[in-house]
């Protein structure tokens, strides 16, 4: 018998854009959602965010490292792979997750440097804020 954070790991390893019409099997209509740039509460807004991905980025797709659940809670580890303007990307992440008693996603947060998995690969950005890296580093 498959767990909810066995079937959350299988869906995003399988995310294609026609599934995010399927995403209300695993979320419920008020799932709070919060990653780096966004922070929404019900189904129809979490939806947004996936669709939008696939309309942003080439070829995302998620390789989950690590998934486990204790009680209502999980973890995930992922990477997600996806081109940008041709170029490949790579952002490492996690998510924590909180299921309803029905199993259903209720809570998913988004664990992810933005600066150094994006902006500092942007070239007069990514000087600036590696810099500003070394200087604040403990020697």
């Amino acid at each position: 018998m498959s767990t909810p954070i066995d079937a959350v790991r299988t869906y995003f390893e399988a995310l294609q854009p026609a599934d995010v019409a399927r995403m209300g099997t695993l979320y419920g209509e008020h799932a709070y959602f919060r990653d780096p740039f966004n922070e929404v509460r019900g189904l129809g807004a979490v939806q947004r965010i996936f669709a939008h991905m696939f309309e942003s980025v080439e070829a995302p797709r998620f390789v989950v490292r690590d998934a486990f659940a204790q009680g209502e809670q999980g973890f995930l580890t992922w990477d997600f792979h996806f081109k940008a303007r041709g170029q490949a990307m790579l952002i490492h992440g996690s998510s924590h997750l909180r299921f309803a008693p029905d199993g259903k996603v209720i809570y998913h947060r988004d664990y992810w440097d933005a600066a150094e998995e994006l902006w500092e690969k942007v070239p007069l950005l990514g000087a600036v804020l590696r810099l500003l890296k070394k200087r604040l580093r403990a020697h």
